[in-house]
């Protein structure tokens, strides 16, 4: 497809993204599935130029608008993101060789096409004007609403506040979870390599395999046989430390698609009992299709309304219950950076009031000596400790485990954070997350 041709295409798909709440991920597989005249290399250039907006989009209304100092031009909205989108590619990519002015007087524009010569020189070589407030600076840079960056500096100061920003608009690796009940981590890699995929071991987890470069996974011998999950590497490393007894009984009350959910059944040797619950029948029936593929049987699955529901004959009965509670998701911005322009303060209030009903319902469910483990993948104390230590002052049954008890198993002790664990991109490669191990006393 010719370039003018592609360049309509991403202004379609990023008006569409950000017109929607939904994961740009989801949007951009249905946007392709509804356009099959899209070859690979042109479905490419759509997601890493879409992807690449998303990730520098306040930065690049910036240049934008400084590039058009002095013109007197009436930008509408559809403009406006092509606009952006020739921006992201000519001053932060510095496509310059494809953006000539002969490509853009093709374009469906004919506002862009009376700029054209006289911005794409300025955007060629653009100028920032310096900030000097920290949350603007920084804001600006890595292109993050000033509520998200203050929130980060006031949480882990501005030097480690901007170490995040900037891994946050880094691309995430694609990472494999090997399915130890169909094969070892070698055979996988053994298998990957007979479909001429290399891979290499991931640095935190035992069980995960890195993809230098993408790959059709899905369309793969190894994966129709279940040797694999791709599951993010800080995903895989909470099951493993919770490291559940293969004869426990465990709730995962907060199943999803059961990411975790096959996980615990692998370290469990497909023994003990596993209760998947979630509110989403379509993720739950996703989730079965999944163990069948990975040979789980220890798995049951429930659709609930709330874990309240669960409270009553359950009571105590629970070894471990898991709670991957429902989030912001800031911890995977990297794979969806459309998520810093759609979360909100208030969103944030409203999250952190469910994540404290969840816990406080769940805690009947677990048996004297059992573990309540809480999980997230944000970075904010607000989703995080907030939640838990509230939980704690009420609920003097339950205290913490101190980390170094279970982390010290896997070499993990750097991911102790006070008397919980985190998982931070620029630090450990791995999308963020946190976790709170707390023990039922009485």
């Amino acid at each position: 497809m010719q370039l003018p041709s592609l360049l309509g295409h991403a202004q379609e798909l990023l008006l569409t993204i950000r017109n929607s709440d939904r994961p740009a991920d989801s949007l951009i597989d249905t946007f392709f599935r509804s356009r099959k005249y899209l070859g690979s290399r042109d479905r490419r250039f759509l997601a890493e130029t879409t992807y690449g907006t998303l990730r520098h989009l306040r930065r690049c209304e910036v240049l934008l608008w400084k590039g058009l100092e002095g013109t007197k031009a009436e930008i509408g909205r559809e403009d406006g993101f092509l606009l952006v989108i020739v921006t992201y590619l000519i001053a932060v990519v510095r496509k310059t060789d494809l953006l000539t002015n002969d490509v853009v007087v093709k374009l469906q524009s004919p506002l862009l096409k009376e700029l054209a010569p006289d911005l794409l020189q300025r955007l060629s070589s653009p100028e920032m004007v310096p900030i000097q407030d920290p949350v603007e600076r920084l804001g600006v840079l890595h292109s993050f609403p000033d509520w998200l960056v203050e929130r980060f500096i006031r949480e882990y100061g501005e030097e480690e506040a901007e170490k995040m920003l900037a891994s946050l608009n880094e691309q995430a690796p694609i990472t494999l979870r090997v399915n130890t009940l169909k094969t070892t981590v070698e055979e996988c890699r053994k298998a990957l390599q007979r479909e001429e995929v290399e891979t290499t071991p991931t640095g935190l987890s035992p069980f995960g395999l890195e993809l230098p470069k993408r790959a059709n996974i899905f369309q793969m011998q190894a994966f129709r046989d279940g040797f694999f999950e791709v599951q993010d590497e800080g995903s895989q490393l909470l099951p493993l430390l919770i490291d559940p007894k293969p004869t426990a009984k465990l709730l995962d009350a907060c199943a999803g698609a059961g990411g975790k959910t096959l996980a615990f059944a692998a370290l469990m040797k497909n023994r003990g009992e596993i209760v998947a619950t979630d509110v989403n029948k379509f993720r739950l029936e996703e989730l079965r299709k999944r163990a069948r593929r990975g040979g789980v049987f220890n798995v049951r699955s429930r659709e609930i309304a709330d874990v309240v529901d669960l409270v009553g004959d359950q009571n105590g009965t629970f070894d471990v219950v898991f709670l991957d509670a429902p989030c912001s998701g800031l911890g995977t911005i990297r794979r969806n950076p459309g998520i810093k322009w759609t979360v909100t303060e208030e969103t944030i209030s409203e999250l952190s009031a469910k994540q404290r009903h969840i816990l406080e319902s769940a805690a009947p469910l677990v048996k004297k000596g059992g573990r309540l483990v809480y999980a997230t993948c944000t970075f904010l104390r607000e989703e995080n400790e907030e939640v838990v230590e509230d939980f704690l002052r009420r609920s003097p049954g339950f205290s913490p485990l101190p980390p170094e008890g279970y982390l010290s198993k896997w070499n993990l002790l750097h991911l102790a954070s006070g008397s919980y664990i985190r998982l931070l991109p620029h630090r450990d490669g791995t999308d963020g997350f946190f976790c709170a191990v707390l023990e039922r006393n009485s």
